[in-house]
């Protein structure tokens, strides 16, 4: 357990905030390392869905996976194999596969034994083959020829691939830790939307997720997923969201990786969390959902109370740069018929993977040509 000095300042009453309320922090260890592991298994989870169930569809020529497993049923069937050691890693961890329930501040409310993890691992060997399968058999699909310009959003840790913790960085130059986030980002209404933009002050849209983590991150995965992702031509840069299948793909091997490195040097902690002694403050931290850097931000009463909650999930961040690819799309390919037309509205939208609902294929189309 250790205390930290570093503090920022609350524009609104400039009152000293400190980036954790109750003064501790995780440090290197067995602790973080599970922290890290049901990560690996949420990004696992994820991905391989994505992939394979909602985003290969698209390239194949299929309304859905079920349409395509008729033809495809490999490309099925290693989806759900690479969901099933996600599933198995949530649940070795976090108590369930799908919204765990062990996981607490400070920790865990109980730590896996290192046999509890061994039926995951053996899982995680099959889904790394699996994996880099999936990293070659993408990289050969169609790609339009794209290349976007937003500034890129990501966690940044010395030497890691970002997952749990680190400071925001981006492709402009920024580097901030997250407490800083409301000084740099900042959420605003538009009039045709229920959903809040949010953007970078005064410079516009971002984009935060797999394409950001891989490009800002390249160097620092695993030496199996820089190779794969070199073979199958998107590192070290790839700019192409309709390429993010391959990167996705690249991170599902790199999550397989890393999953079975911390199980193999795993060592339970002696307390499976830290003490944490309720105290009124102010908390900022981010991490990397498999959609891309989730911020939250919560004030806690002296009991520990919840006063006040702020989470900027990833689509939100995202929504805007999003608006502005589908618009790209459509003036790029506004000669194509209203039927073609839409389907490549709805795949530039699931490029970003923004949640299960608006991944699906649903996008209710009206072109005025006139």
């Amino acid at each position: 357990m250790r205390t930290t000095c570093s503090a920022t300042y609350d524009e609104a009453n400039r009152t000293a905030l400190p980036p954790n309320a109750c003064g501790i922090a995780i440090d290197d260890g067995p602790i973080r390392d599970l922290r890290r592991l049901i990560y690996c298994g949420e990004w696992l989870e994820s991905h391989a869905l994505h992939v394979h169930m909602l985003h290969a569809p698209d390239f194949l020529g299929y309304d859905s996976a079920i349409a395509m497993a008729g033809e495809h049923r490999g490309v099925v069937e290693r989806g759900l194999l690479i969901k099933k050691a996600g599933n198995s890693l949530m649940e070795a961890v976090g108590g369930r596969a799908v919204h765990p329930v062990n996981v607490r501040v400070g920790g865990f409310y109980r730590a896996p034994t290192p046999a509890e993890l061994r039926p995951a691992a053996a899982l995680l060997e099959q889904a790394r083959e699996a994996a880099l399968e999936a990293v070659r058999w993408t990289s050969r699909l169609p790609f339009p020829d794209v290349e976007l310009d937003h500034e890129l959003v990501a966690l940044h840790v010395d030497g890691e691939y970002p997952i749990d913790r680190g400071r925001i960085v981006s492709s402009a130059g920024l580097d901030i830790p997250p407490q800083e986030f409301d000084d740099i980002f900042e959420e605003h209404p538009v009039a045709h939307s229920n959903a809040l933009h949010s953007r970078v002050r005064a410079r516009g849209s971002y984009l935060t997720g797999p394409l950001a983590r891989f490009n800002l991150a390249f160097d620092s995965l695993s030496p199996i997923a820089r190779e794969a992702a070199l073979e199958a031509d998107v590192g070290p840069v790839c700019r192409n969201p309709f390429r993010s299948i391959v990167v996705r793909s690249v991170e599902m091997l790199y999550a397989c990786d890393e999953a079975l490195r911390i199980i193999g040097g795993y060592e339970p902690p002696d307390q499976p969390a830290v003490e944490v002694v309720p105290r009124r403050g102010v908390g900022c931290g981010a991490s990397e959902a498999p959609r891309g850097m989730c911020w939250h931000r919560y004030e806690i009463d002296d009991d520990g109370t919840i006063l006040d909650a702020r989470i900027v999930p990833p689509t939100s961040q995202n929504q805007l740069a999003i608006e502005e690819d589908l618009r790209a799309v459509v003036e790029r390919h506004v000669g194509l018929d209203d039927d073609a037309l839409r389907h490549r509205c709805e795949q530039a939208i699931r490029n970003h993977d923004p949640c299960i609902s608006c991944a699906t294929h649903f996008l209710t189309l009206d072109v005025d040509r006139s």
